[in-house]
């Protein structure tokens, strides 16, 4: 546990069953001038604590763990109203694990392979921290891509989710799932960044959803992107 932690830097959790890696990431972590591990983790049940007692901005979350695992964990952090502004960053062995897509699906802002360069994984926590929520958005919507060509969509995420979207929301949303960020939308869609961030908060906000990883997800459930179109 870090006894103090300065100002404006990111608070991290780390959650792995397997030490060792804990330990790695952690030094990872601690060499970055901007961030600070505030707790580790050995199981899901840790995780949630910690991000409680150690007021954490972002944990970086192994999917597989004893007892409650990643997606539970997340479930659970995604759940909390106190744990609102805490931001899920989950780490797997594959970039085609399918539960990855669960993991999204609960609450999770992005993913990373645990084979990443270390400069990624920091980048990862600080774009997770500022909000931009999706990481590396060319696998993760390929990922769920690919999960999504056998469809099972969840109960309430048809098309008539989209209804209440104006047909620039709905562009903004298509590139959104394309994996591309404020200022590629503003490019693409002849707008202002801040206006191209506008749209994606109303979004959000109509779709009732955390962040842009969710938007994905809402994207190809509800059909607006056709996997492999």
């Amino acid at each position: 546990m870090t006894a103090a932690v300065p100002n404006g830097h990111i608070r991290v959790v780390l959650a792995d069953d397997q030490t060792l890696v804990r330990s790695a990431f952690a030094m990872l972590v601690e060499s970055a001038p901007d961030m600070a591990v505030v707790g580790q983790a050995g199981t899901g049940a840790e995780a949630v604590e910690l991000a409680h007692s150690a007021r954490a901005d972002v944990v970086v979350m192994d999917l597989r763990m004893p007892g409650t695992d990643g997606i539970g964990a997340t479930r659970l952090i995604a759940a909390a109203e106190d744990l609102a502004g805490v931001k899920v960053l989950v780490l797997t062995t594959y970039d085609t694990d399918e539960n990855v897509l669960e993991a999204l699906r609960a609450g999770a802002s992005g993913f990373l392979v645990k084979d990443t360069r270390p400069a990624e994984l920091l980048d990862a926590i600080r774009t997770v921290a500022a909000g931009e929520a999706l990481l590396s958005p060319g696998p993760t919507a390929s990922l769920i891509a690919r999960v999504l060509r056998a469809p099972h969509p969840a109960a309430g995420n048809g098309p008539a989710t989209l209804t209440s979207l104006s047909s620039r929301e709905r562009e903004v949303l298509t590139l959104v799932a394309r994996g591309l960020n404020n200022t590629e939308i503003a490019d693409a869609l002849a707008l202002s960044p801040l206006t191209a961030k506008t749209h994606v908060s109303r979004i959000m906000g109509k779709s009732r959803v955390r962040d842009r990883a969710q938007l994905v997800i809402l994207a190809y459930e509800s059909g607006l992107v056709v996997p492999g179109a």
